[in-house]
């Protein structure tokens, strides 16, 4: 028994299952075109994509800039590139069957040069862009330029509606569908927005619900809406299939396709995902985006909430309560805690975490001299990844910076990714992953670590399961 049937999506009638897009290199070509070849709609991510050359050897990024600008360049072109071989390796592997989109962060940086570089040089390879991590006001129009459909990310009707009035309504005719992502369950990058709790999952049901009213007061009523985040088994969304109040649905898996023989990500990892348990995802605001986002909590998370929780307010001359100084190196330099913090920076520091480390927010965080040492590298090797850094007080534009310190709290956010996806330590990189990945270890379709091919998943999937 198959659960879901063909919608129309950018431009053909297909199966309403999308493989979510993720970040670098996670999911690529070759996995992208091995779910279109099912039927359904295939995304490769388009976020510093690898560049696999013309006899199928993947060509490294060695950055030879002094400056972050020559750097940032650097990876711009290998970015585009990169998009252009996995969208010739996904269209090849799909046999002409589903569609193929790329997924791209409106945060990262030169999202738009990368975007107009791909499309331009792929041209009839790729059908659709998904783009989130942000307000893509401009996808539209880039879409519609190089006649793809464009699929917006959203977590609310609000988004969704403010994308609409400034820009997608004179689009209208490229928006293939909208992709509600839902804040509390996803994996990755979340959409939470300042007056949302964290700690307080909301039902996805009333929200998809507002946003298919918000798209049929202009006219929308047709247009997928794309349920993302917590998806797992179809039979437990069969009451959001043919349901009039929500209208046409589809639903895109982010977590599953990672544990199948086409996934790119090393094999290390896939054993790790079927070892997981509930709770091993936390839903934190480490990254250097500013954005939430859910990742397993390994020791990489473990590192960077011990940098926060070691965390003490401080002034630069005694007032108020900041009377206890406290010398910051060798040349003499004093700051002023408050006495009670002074103990706690003294209990810090007899267990090694001798180094103080400004933040933008008028704190020190307390860290070893090695990951001290650590993380001013890393800052001064910024490559100028994202629109703008909070780590590495990167930005794209006159200045190249936000104008704020680097904060210590975050991390190189390209350099882990790229290690765990190209067979780095699992335990000490950044893992994003959904809420729900732990029901690999319950889910009897994954019985003594069975990995299945895409094609089997997708089959496995439409029968509910």
């Amino acid at each position: 028994m198959n659960l879901v049937k063909a919608l129309r999506i950018s431009g053909a009638d297909v199966l309403p299952l999308f493989e979510g897009g993720k970040g670098v290199a996670v999911t690529n070509g070759v996995s992208a075109g091995a779910w279109a070849a099912t039927g359904g709609v295939g995304t490769f991510s388009g976020v510093n994509a690898d560049f696999i050359d013309e006899l199928g050897r993947h060509v490294p990024l060695i950055y030879r800039g002094r400056t972050r600008k020559d750097r940032h360049d650097e990876l711009m072109e290998h970015s585009i590139q990169g998009g252009v071989s996995q969208a010739k390796i996904a269209h090849d592997m799909s046999g002409g069957a589903g569609r193929i989109h790329m997924n791209v962060l409106w945060e990262m940086a030169g999202c738009e040069r990368v975007l107009h570089g791909v499309l331009e040089q792929a041209k009839g390879l790729i059908h659709g862009i998904t783009c989130g991590a942000g307000m893509p006001y401009r996808l539209s129009e880039i879409a519609a330029q190089y006649g793809v459909h464009y699929h917006p990310i959203v977590s609310s009707g609000r988004a969704f509606r403010a994308l609409w009035k400034r820009a997608y309504h004179r689009f209208s005719d490229w928006l293939g569908s909208v992709v509600y992502e839902d804040p509390w369950l996803a994996g990755g990058h979340n959409g939470l927005s300042n007056n949302e709790d964290p700690t307080t999952a909301q039902d996805p049901y009333p929200r998809v619900a507002e946003l298919r009213r918000t798209m049929r007061k202009v006219g929308l009523d047709d247009t997928p809406i794309v349920m993302a985040g917590g998806v797992w088994w179809l039979r437990d969304w069969s009451d959001w299939i043919d349901n009039p109040e929500l209208g046409p649905i589809a639903f895109q898996f982010g977590t599953r396709p990672l544990l199948t023989q086409e996934s790119p990500i090393p094999e290390v990892w896939k054993q790790r995902l079927l070892e997981l348990e509930p709770g091993d995802v936390l839903l934190q605001r480490f990254s250097p985006t500013g954005f939430y986002s859910s990742a397993v909590n390994n020791a990489f998370m473990q590192e960077l909430i011990g940098r926060s929780e070691r965390q003490a307010p401080y002034r630069e001359a005694a007032e108020g309560e900041f009377t206890s100084a406290l010398t910051l190196n060798a040349r003499g330099k004093q700051v002023y805690l408050t006495a009670e913090d002074a103990v706690r920076v003294e209990d810090w520091r007899e267990q090694g975490f001798t180094t103080a480390m400004r933040t933008p927010d008028e704190t020190l965080v307390f860290v070893t001299p090695d990951a001290a040492r650590q993380i001013k590298r890393d800052q001064a090797d910024c490559m100028g990844c994202l629109s703008q850094c909070r780590f590495s007080n990167w930005a794209t534009n006159e200045t190249n910076t936000t104008g704020h310190l680097p904060d210590p709290r975050s991390f190189c956010i390209q350099k882990t990714l790229q290690d765990i996806s190209h067979g780095g330590d699992i335990e000490h990189n950044l893992m994003f992953a959904g809420h729900n990945v732990f029901k690999f270890r319950q889910d009897p379709f994954y019985a003594n670590g069975f990995v299945p091919t895409v094609r089997q998943l997708v089959q496995r999937i439409r029968a509910g399961d």
